[in-house]
């Protein structure tokens, strides 16, 4: 079970002789609040969580509240923006109540790391930051390509995460700590730091990062490529429904609370094909909303999919946004900076590109190539239909 959908374990001679300490394990999952919402690609971690919450050990979910302030550089090429300390709270505790879905809280430790990193002076942290060196630092890639750059910054205070996530694991005992296959250096900064503090070093358990719907990127917010925890059960079936029939097996080990035994089986009918491909898809789709909602929302999201891309039907329930249908000079409104506006979107040039490839609709009648400026009539009252699952009924302020 704990080996099933991981992408290394650091050194795996270690965990086991852990396990056979017969006690729990202290395994911890950092996660800093950078933004509000979660989606099936940060689930993925505390489903594994939850898996072993289930075997009898001790979850230890790190808020990092402190680490926030810098922002995990991890394959990034720009410093992240600073947030305020209301928008880390705020972030913090969404991300709580969402994680709260996935993981037991009478079972979870919650921890806010700002309450041992703001507490360390200079000297405390010139102490700390003896026990890395530069060299170590600059085995990062990623580091050494945003130094070399000529247009991206580096800044100090970046250089300092690794150390603050090691010190984590030092102040909660951790036996385990988990994250992404980029986190691994990061991860094996706390054993390092273990090392040199003369304490037990933790293990390091890496998962894979799971792809969007688009099956070529990570699932991100910022691809749109993603099925967010929060999602409706409608929209996050027509969703899972929408993904490259090849992910389907890692979603099901990574997405769902299926025992290994069972996604084998589905792996194995898939490769012989005595199992069909649209059923398999169907089911990860109600596995999913049942995960996050219940059995009886699975089955409504079901039939509301084949109703709307079986019979091709506007959905009964599509939301009304009061819209200023004020027209430019020449009396038509662009509708990009509009499909904008109201989030259909997330750019305008998003929006050309669909209109272009057929992909916008107004009362299910696609918009021909470089369509981009309408009458107000032609939406005033009218579906705008955004690929497969975007509806919004525009009406006039």
């Amino acid at each position: 079970m704990i080996e099933s959908g991981v992408a290394d374990i650091v050194p795996r001679a270690a965990l086991l002789h852990k396990l056979r300490e017969d006690r729990p394990l202290r395994i911890k999952l950092g996660v800093d609040p950078t933004a509000p919402d979660l989606h099936l690609g940060h689930a993925v971690a505390l489903r594994k969580l939850r898996q072993f919450q289930d075997l009898g050990h001790t979850v230890v979910l790190i808020i990092g509240d402190g680490t926030a302030m810098i922002g995990d550089p991890s394959g990034r090429n720009t410093t992240r923006p600073p947030l305020t300390r209301e928008q880390i709270d705020a972030n913090a505790q969404t991300y709580i109540d969402q994680a709260f879905r996935i993981l037991d809280p009478e079972k979870t430790e919650l921890r806010h790391n700002a309450d041992w990193l703001t507490k360390l002076d200079f000297a405390g942290i010139l102490k700390l930051a003896s026990y890395f060196t530069f060299a170590r630092i600059m085995e990062r890639q990623d580091f050494r390509d945003r130094i070399s750059s000529d247009s991206d910054s580096f800044s100090m205070h970046e250089m300092l995460y690794p150390m603050m996530q090691a010190y984590d694991s030092i102040m909660i005992d951790a036996d385990v700590e988990m994250g992404g296959v980029d986190q691994l250096l990061n991860l094996l900064a706390g054993r390092e730091l273990a090392k040199k503090m003369d304490k037990p070093q933790q293990v390091c358990l890496t998962l894979p990062l799971l792809e969007g719907t688009d099956g070529v990127q990570k699932m991100s917010k910022s691809y749109g490529n993603y099925i967010g925890l929060t999602d409706e059960p409608a929209d996050m079936f027509g969703k899972v429904m929408s993904i490259p029939d090849e992910l389907m097996v890692t979603y099901f080990r990574l997405a769902t609370s299926l025992p290994v035994d069972e996604v084998d089986a589905i792996e194995c009918g898939l490769s012989d094909e005595s199992l069909h491909a649209g059923q398999v898809k169907r089911r990860l789709g109600r596995e999913i909303v049942s995960l996050y909602y219940d059995d009886e929302a699975a089955r409504d999201a079901e039939a509301a999919f084949d109703k709307q891309f079986k019979s091709q039907e506007i959905p009964d329930d599509v939301e009304e946004l009061s819209v200023d249908l004020t027209p430019n000079d020449e009396g038509l409104i662009y509708i990009g900076a509009l499909m904008s506006e109201i989030g259909l979107v997330s750019s305008a040039g998003e929006a050309r590109r669909l209109i272009d490839g057929g992909g916008v609709k107004i009362d299910g009648v696609a918009l021909k190539p470089k369509e981009y400026n309408l009458a107000p009539e032609r939406l005033a009252g009218k579906v705008l239909q955004v690929g497969k699952r975007r509806f919004a009924r525009i009406m006039r302020q």
